[in-house]
């Protein structure tokens, strides 16, 4: 498989994972751009939850600059930031 391919399939697997924890708690059907700030489906309580579960979840380290909301904003800006923190993100 080509890194390509496998950045891929750990996005969609990163991105499944978020939007089933965010579903399950906040009971809400959500897309991989909703803004979760903007839509108030999150709390900043459910914020530090969400970093404990991609920390947990991905064996990654959320700290400093990377704590900044707009990396929590949508599900694809978690999923970039947990392939960014884990080595195989473009950024």
């Amino acid at each position: 498989m080509s890194s390509s391919t496998e950045q891929a399939v750990a996005a969609e697997a990163i991105s499944a994972d978020l939007l089933g924890f965010v579903e399950r708690q906040t009971k809400a059907s959500v897309t991989a751009d909703l803004d979760l700030f903007g839509s108030g489906l999150v709390s900043s309580l459910f914020a530090m939850q969400l970093v404990v579960h991609v920390e947990s979840t991905f064996g990654v380290s959320v700290q400093g600059e990377d704590l900044k909301l707009d990396n929590f904003r949508t599900v694809n800006a978690i999923t970039d930031l947990v392939l960014r923190l884990r080595g195989n993100g473009d950024g």
